[in-house]
């Protein structure tokens, strides 16, 4: 090397004795290499000072070293969770988060995210439930040459654009946990209409009852929207009841932490009169009183997974075929509002 020339990847790639997409891999922290050939290359890349450009190379690519993360999604622990799995992988790369919100329900959606990937040119594209779920996005996506990764509660779209859970499996055992429990008349909180996740939740609920012979009442079901207001109203409705529900599954931790505030208001001990299950296991669910059984789902796990995907790395791996989940299967969390019911 010249002095004063400053380094670049083919210059360590030549020294290295690999190709410039695997310097490209060791940069950008892929799994795909063996230990042996990423730290060889390290040493090279220390050795001759490189650094790399991420401007350069996204002028030869015609692409910025971004990841856009777009959603829509009321739940805020949610987006703030899939960003600390999206970051986890991104750190020490070359590449940054760029969080995009939309508004599903505008008739101009499509349009003002295609004039964002146009203006913004991101390397790859993260979609979050509800909008994962609309196939003309992930058209749109496909049609500019933005690389996209979908985000859901079941799959939808081929491997190489989709991070998947088992929401109805994962309920359908939280409903069976009361049932086992005791109890017979169990309501459940829905998420948004629309939401493919509210739908496959409401399914495993579904398919819990008719597994233990118990009638589906759809009395028994009330309409939130994921906010603990919502859960809040929604409570209010199935408590108004006679004979009420003695216990309640909630689509989301913050509708149960609406259940939750309005059993207290009515008296009602929890779970000594009243059993309550959430989903997410965010961290209000470990922070009320009693701390709340819930369904853990991993979306930390799967924001890191598509994140991978993302920037070059392998998908996710084989399923775990000892315990029959996908491997992003979420897991029932027991705490302590689960009881059997009172008489």
């Amino acid at each position: 090397m010249k002095e004063g020339v400053q380094p670049t990847i083919t210059d360590v790639a030549r020294v290295a004795g690999v190709s410039k997409k695997t310097v490209s891999w060791v940069i950008n922290q892929s799994p795909r290499l063996n230990e042996e050939t990423r730290k060889r290359v390290q040493q090279v890349i220390r050795d001759l000072g490189y650094v790399p450009n991420p401007q350069a190379r996204a002028l030869a690519l015609r692409r910025n070293f971004l990841i856009a993360l777009i959603h829509d999604n009321p739940n805020a622990q949610m987006v703030l969770k899939v960003q600390q799995g999206v970051l986890e992988i991104l750190r020490d790369t070359e590449f940054e988060l760029l969080v995009h919100p939309v508004n599903r329900g505008s008739a101009t959606m499509l349009e003002e995210i295609r004039q964002f990937l146009e203006r913004q040119r991101p390397y790859g594209v993260l979609l979050l439930p509800p909008i994962s779920e609309n196939d003309s996005l992930a058209e749109l996506c496909a049609a500019i040459g933005c690389r996209y990764v979908r985000m859901g509660s079941a799959s939808f779209d081929n491997p190489d654009h989709m991070i998947a859970s088992n929401d109805r499996e994962a309920v359908r055992g939280a409903v069976e946990h009361l049932i086992e429990a005791g109890h017979r008349r169990i309501g459940m909180i829905l998420g948004p209409a629309g939401f493919r996740s509210a739908m496959e939740r409401q399914a495993g609920y579904q398919e819990a009852l008719a597994r233990a012979g118990i009638a589906f009442d759809r009395a028994l079901t009330a309409q939130g929207d994921y906010t603990f207001d919502s859960g809040m109203r929604a409570a209010e409705r199935l408590f108004d009841m006679s004979p009420r529900p003695t216990a309640l599954f909630c689509s989301n931790d913050e509708m149960a932490a609406g259940a939750v505030h309005v059993a207290r208001q009515r008296g009602l001990h929890i779970p000594r009169d009243l059993s309550i299950i959430g989903f997410d296991d965010t961290a209000i669910a470990s922070h009320l009183l009693p701390p709340l059984t819930t369904v853990r789902w991993p979306m930390i796990a799967m924001a890191r997974a598509a994140a991978q995907m993302l920037i070059g790395g392998p998908g996710p791996g084989p399923a775990d075929e000892a315990s029959g989940l996908s491997p992003f299967g979420s897991t029932l969390i027991r705490r302590a509002s689960v009881t059997p019911p009172p008489g």
